[in-house]
């Protein structure tokens, strides 16, 4: 599903509403509009991430998972025995943990989460990953720390 046509939706919705009244209510309409194009994709991958979690749980095997690419969500099953390799070096990614976090961090991630086009649960635990220093580089040259383009002096 695209996430542009649900916020676009949204936003003609709060617009036809804005036209009903005078040039205030349109102005009020259009702000509505400007937040709500700006929150809702976060919302709503929050809303399927939920609904992922609660169908896996009541899986028997295997666990419902959200992907995104780009503006394209998707929910997909994936078997026990087919977790993706990303997911961690430990092995049987099948731990829980609860973790809270600020609604501020929650939104930061979400949106880390939305630029690099994982889940949520890839991000935080690639970023768990990394901290915890269990994918130390093995020879192989990174390219985050290069310099590109041109200097001046």
């Amino acid at each position: 599903m695209k996430m542009s046509l649900i916020v676009d939706g949204l936003r003609a919705d709060v617009a036809a509403v804005g036209e009903l009244g005078d040039d205030m209510v349109a102005e009020v309409a259009e702000r509505i509009a400007m937040v709500l194009g700006r929150s809702a994709p976060a919302r709503i991958l929050e809303v399927l991430s939920d609904a992922a979690t609660e169908l896996s749980a009541e899986l028997p095997e295997g666990r419902v998972q959200v992907l995104l690419a780009g503006d394209d969500v998707q929910l997909s099953y994936v078997e026990d025995a087919q977790v993706p390799a990303e997911e961690g070096e430990g092995g049987d990614p099948s731990a829980r943990i609860t973790l809270r976090l600020s609604e501020g961090l929650k939104a930061r991630v979400e949106e880390s989460a939305v630029r690099e086009g994982v889940s949520i649960n890839t991000f935080i635990i690639r970023a768990l990953d990394r901290g915890t220093g269990a994918s130390r580089p093995t020879g192989r040259v990174r390219g985050g720390n290069r310099l590109r383009g041109y200097g001046s002096t």
